[in-house]
């Protein structure tokens, strides 16, 4: 992963679809302005360590990190927008987690996250990573060495340690 703690996020589109399912961009940098927000990477949604452990672990610590003053939670993985929502949808992350789809990996790529899985049939994913981000700006991230692993980015370990 090229990016590090005390640089800027770079300027990437991404997607989600509104409450009326239609499909919107959004920049990641007018996501995170002015907030103290979580950034969760995944490899794809509804993956075995996605669905079980990364994305639940921040849902059900909601309230640990809203104490921590994060005041955003974002979840980025590789689909669309529409696997993004039904991902959200199937996890009942509610307003907890913005779930929003890198499917082109602009972000993923310009922050160096990706890792290729051709070889299980998956293609050009993200690795899995938890980062802190406060205006724009990294403050804290924990990339794993797998993508099936989930310790150092998993939300009590990040959570309690910023």
């Amino acid at each position: 992963m090229k990016i590090k703690v005390g640089d800027k996020l770079p300027r990437a589109e991404l997607f989600y679809l509104d409450q009326s399912n239609d499909a919107k961009k959004i920049d990641i940098l007018d996501l995170c302005k002015n907030d103290k927000a979580i950034i969760l990477g995944m490899p794809g949604a509804f993956t075995k360590t996605c669905s079980t452990i990364h994305l639940p672990g921040y849902i059900k610590n909601y309230d640990l990190a809203l104490k921590k003053g994060v005041s955003k939670i974002l979840c980025i993985s590789v689909n669309d927008p529409n696997v993004m929502k039904a991902w959200g949808e199937n996890q009942n992350t509610g307003n907890k987690i913005f779930m929003v789809g890198d499917p082109f990996l602009q972000f993923t790529k310009a922050i160096g996250a990706e890792v290729d899985k051709s070889e299980k049939g998956l293609g050009v994913r993200s690795n899995r990573y938890t980062m802190l981000v406060e205006n724009g700006q990294v403050k804290k991230v924990e990339e794993e060495k797998e993508t099936a692993s989930c310790e150092l980015s998993a939300a009590e370990n990040f959570l309690n340690s910023i």
